[in-house]
């Protein structure tokens, strides 16, 4: 573990969020699986660093019950029921789109589904990290946002916003440092909530998995 990491992980710990160090991918899969129990309710926020460390297979597995956001001929109504039935699930799996040094979390949505579960409802929350989501601080977790995640995702996901033929916010065109509502204003806009996890009051409830592979957005 880096100094960078361990700096990292006793902020997350100042925070009460409970730092866990996997190496690879394949590690990250096998703590997960050793936190998961036998009828276990699970949701999830369709993260692509879940996806590729195997997570969204295993948590398919029949001896969880498992509220697939992302099934195949899911409808827009039963998608809805899933992210609302996060508020009562054990286990929330979802990454995060910047991790600074002070052990701050940033996440932003363009429904807010996910943000709202890391806020609050789930019993756990545990969040996928690969290293090269560790910023500085929070002006830079915010940039990462910008310049990486949202543009990435929206090509993705087949969403026509600027950010997608630009690859970064069209806001960082004519102003280096763009305030939160700057940007496309598009229906199809991603970057409309933001939530930062900072010092927390339930200790340990947030769980941050830092995987030393880059992963994800």
């Amino acid at each position: 573990m880096t100094e960078r990491i361990e700096k990292l992980f006793k902020n997350l710990q100042k925070n009460k969020m409970n730092p866990i160090f996997a190496e690879t991918r394949q590690d990250a899969l096998k703590i997960v699986e050793e936190m998961l129990f036998d009828g276990c309710v699970i949701t999830w926020g369709g993260s692509m660093s879940v996806i590729e460390c195997g997570i969204d297979k295993l948590l398919q597995d029949k001896k969880y019950c498992f509220m697939n956001r992302n099934r195949q001929g899911i409808t827009p109504d039963e998608q809805q029921e899933c992210f609302r039935a996060s508020i009562g699930a054990d286990f929330f799996f979802c990454s995060a789109n910047a991790i600074t040094e002070n052990g701050e979390l940033l996440n932003v949505d363009g429904l807010a589904n996910r943000v709202s579960s890391i806020a609050f409802g789930p019993k756990r929350i545990v969040m996928i990290v690969g290293k090269n989501k560790i910023v500085p601080d929070l002006k830079e977790a915010f940039l990462r946002v910008k310049k990486v995640a949202a543009p990435k995702n929206c090509v993705r996901l087949g969403i026509d916003n600027p950010c997608a033929k630009l690859g970064h916010c069209v806001s960082l065109l004519n102003n280096p440092n763009p305030d939160f509502a700057d940007g496309c204003q598009k229906d199809t806009r991603i970057c409309c909530d933001y939530l930062i996890s900072a010092l927390q009051r339930q200790k340990g409830r947030i769980t941050v998995i830092l995987v030393n592979e880059d992963l994800g957005y």
